[in-house]
């Protein structure tokens, strides 16, 4: 209630805010097991937005009823929200003791992301796009293929695992994907599985999506830790806000 009343307090001051933010677990068919999404709601809801973190997925500790997870996509939910987007943040099952690269290629996972793409049509029929970053790419790329045209509307892959893992981007049947792809790296990207040039030519493998385009981001400030973590050039480090407009501008107009 107190939740409600701020939005509404909000809103008459102007400001875009959300109508609902909760956790949910969310059934996905699997005896007791359920999968942990974060919701965002609004309003004014342009596009809804699944985002696919990298990783294994963990929510981190929950504080306050909100994920702790320091992974790109998690910690700029609220600036994607506050682009006119419902926010879906996916997070591991809570079966699974990993989410490696093997199991984000399965069936069993493709079939969990479309339950929450059911979930996403279920809150708004606002058009749906996968967003995922580092081994989120492959998820959202293995499942992007998989499902029957039209579930989802459009892709977005940032710092994407471009080879020696299972999944990565190139060596999935990207030429099958018939929806808008967008692909964002950091140029200074040291991860050695993620690589700026490698990353480069995911669009040259997109044959059949309609309109496709690579951007390389540049700026952030203080990376720290291991190159490939959260908190350094691969997640965007005080480079989010920009990132996630550039990513919201062309999700609302994609163009090559």
């Amino acid at each position: 209630m107190k939740r409600r009343l701020l939005g509404w307090l909000l809103c008459m001051c102007g400001l875009a805010v959300y109508a609902e933010e909760q956790m949910v677990k969310l059934d996905i068919g699997r005896g007791d097991a359920h999968l942990p999404i974060y919701v965002m709601t609004q309003p004014q809801v342009t596009a809804t937005l699944v985002l696919l973190p990298g990783g294994d997925a963990n929510t981190g500790k929950i504080v306050d009823g909100q994920p702790s997870s320091k992974n790109f996509l998690v910690r700029s939910r609220a600036l994607f929200a506050a682009q006119q987007f419902n926010v879906i943040v996916v997070f591991r099952a809570s079966d699974l003791q990993r989410l490696d690269y093997d199991y984000r290629i399965s069936a069993t996972h493709v079939q969990e992301l479309a339950a929450v793409v059911r979930h996403a049509k279920q809150l708004s029929d606002a058009p749906v796009w996968l967003v995922g970053t580092s081994r989120g790419t492959v998820s959202g790329t293995a499942a992007t293929i998989a499902w029957p045209p039209g579930t989802v509307q459009g892709l977005v892959l940032t710092s994407s695992v471009t080879s020696k893992k299972v999944g990565a981007i190139a060596t999935q049947a990207i030429g099958k994907l018939a929806v808008p792809t967008l692909v964002v790296h950091h140029k200074q990207d040291a991860c050695k599985i993620c690589l700026p040039h490698e990353a480069a030519r995911i669009t040259e493998g997109l044959k059949s999506a309609p309109i496709k385009k690579f951007i390389m981001v540049e700026g952030g400030s203080d990376p720290v830790g291991d190159p490939c973590d959260a908190l350094h050039w691969h997640g965007f480090i005080h480079h989010e806000k920009e990132t996630v407009e550039l990513i919201s501008n062309w999700i609302q107009s994609p163009q090559n």
